[in-house]
């Protein structure tokens, strides 16, 4: 598939890099290299571009051939999936000397393990008095040697190391990406990155409301949740006590609008569905994980009663927004993050209640989204565009990973087969050379930023995941 660049053309930042120096420093000669895999390649002018990698060592250089003397070559090196780069920087920039046809440059590190810096190079080349040209991004195999892991690995090429956050400034859409990111821990084992966790708890915990809590009560539902994998991931007791911090702050915000509920914000009473989904999951998860807890369980039960009677749920057994202002369905689009959290919710109520009917309905309510959501036999958002920024593209991980929840309890283990297939589409059809997917997994043009790429990493966590 194609892809563009957020906001148009990348553009490359002021600053000259610093030397990185990991197994090796960069400006390391190719020669010693234990092996030469050409990743991407590029052409201009009958010459030919090529990115090498050295996968053991993680480094790579660039070569130019079938050109003359004078032509240079050089590599850029990004830490933020090739947004931005080092101006000037050129790293390794060399010419090809007098009566050759083609030159190399040094071999330079891809990431910079010692600042966290996650990285992607590509090679560039520009004949002599020419035009440049330039190879795709691309990296070595180290924290990408399975898809899943990969795909992990250009997530983190979006979490700043600034703010702590994916995306620069993400919030709820950072909890999504942060637990697309544990759950890939949990699953592939590649505790590369579980830095992100404590990292993000440490410089968020007093943002906002503090104890990532804030007047939208979905927010603060999808910081619970990422804080419930990420105590189940270390065992971290302060991170089960934010999750009850945020759980609380929920409760607090239940009034008798429609008969119940919690509303979507503390300044309204809408009541819509992702909140009391949120609601229902992170108050049976709680009680899950605490012994002896009768709280949490109630407040679960309570949910689940007044949402099934709601009728967000529709005849199709598709769940729309929320409600109107008479408390009736409000025909808002059935989104996929809708389908997906009550499958999550119902399934920790399973585990609470041991009540085979809540996995029955969970059932049904999953055999119509499954089937009724896919185009062409691959998931698709309604309405779904061609960005990957704002709130709608985390909607389809946040689907998967509720649907992937209700697989393995399921003793069958049902919609497997459609997680594969998505993720076999999404793989083939929707990947560029950094494992950076983009919005539509059956293929088509379209942009690439960390929306699009925690759905993608949602699904084959869910598809590979058992």
């Amino acid at each position: 598939m194609s892809f563009c660049v957020v906001g148009g053309l990348p553009t490359a930042a002021s600053a000259a890099p610093a030397v990185v120096c990991n197994t090796h420093c960069d400006a390391r000669d190719p020669s010693l290299s234990p092996q030469d895999r050409v990743s991407v390649t590029a052409g201009v002018s009958s010459r030919s571009i090529a990115l090498h990698f050295n996968d053991a060592e993680a480094m790579g250089w660039a070569s130019i051939d079938n050109g003359g003397p004078g032509d240079h070559v050089w590599l850029d090196r990004s830490m933020d999936g090739g947004r931005t780069w080092s101006s000037g920087s050129r790293l390794g920039d060399t010419a090809v000397p007098a009566g050759g046809r083609g030159w190399r440059t040094q071999m330079y590190n891809v990431d910079d393990w010692n600042s966290r810096g996650v990285g992607a190079l590509r090679a560039c080349g520009q004949p002599a008095g020419g035009a440049i040209a330039c190879t795709s991004w691309a990296r070595t195999t180290w924290n990408a040697g399975a898809r899943s892991t990969a795909a992990a690995t250009a997530l983190m090429m979006s979490f700043d190391r600034d703010s702590k956050l994916f995306g620069g400034n993400g919030w709820w859409t950072a909890a999504n990406a942060l637990t697309a990111i544990t759950d890939n821990i949990r699953i592939s084992g590649m505790r590369s990155y579980l830095y992100a966790v404590a990292d993000t708890y440490d410089k968020n915990i007093n943002a906002q409301g503090g104890q990532f809590r804030n007047e939208y009560l979905d927010d603060t539902g999808w910081w619970g949740l990422a804080w419930i994998n990420a105590y189940d991931l270390t065992g971290d007791r302060r991170y089960l006590d934010t999750a009850r911090a945020d759980a609380d702050h929920m409760n607090a915000n239940w009034n008798d609008t429609c008969g119940g509920g919690v509303r979507w914000n503390t300044n309204g009473n809408y009541k819509n569905a992702i909140t009391n989904e949120l609601f229902l999951q992170l108050n049976a998860a709680l009680h899950n994980r605490m012994p002896g807890d009768t709280t949490y369980l109630d407040r679960a039960k309570r949910e689940w009663t007044w949402f099934r009677n709601s009728g967000m749920i529709n005849n199709e057994q598709l769940i729309n927004d929320g409600l109107n202002d008479a408390c009736g369905n409000n025909g808002q689009p059935t989104w996929t993050y809708n389908q997906g959290v009550i499958l999550g919710g119902l399934t920790e109520l399973y585990r609470a209640t041991g009540d085979a009917g809540l996995l029955s309905t969970a059932r049904t309510l999953a055999n119509a989204s499954s089937v009724k959501l896919q185009t062409d036999g691959v998931l698709r958002e309604p309405g779904e565009g061609d960005n990957c920024t704002g709130d709608g593209p985390s909607f389809k991980g946040a689907y998967v990973r509720g649907l992937g929840k209700l697989k393995r309890q399921l003793p069958d283990h049902p919609y497997a087969a459609a997680l594969s297939r998505w993720a076999n589409s999404a793989y083939d059809r929707n990947r560029n050379s950094l494992d950076q997917y983009g919005p539509h997994w059956s293929g088509g043009s379209g942009a690439t930023d960390y929306g699009c790429q925690q759905s993608a990493l949602d699904l084959l966590n869910a598809a590979d995941g058992g």
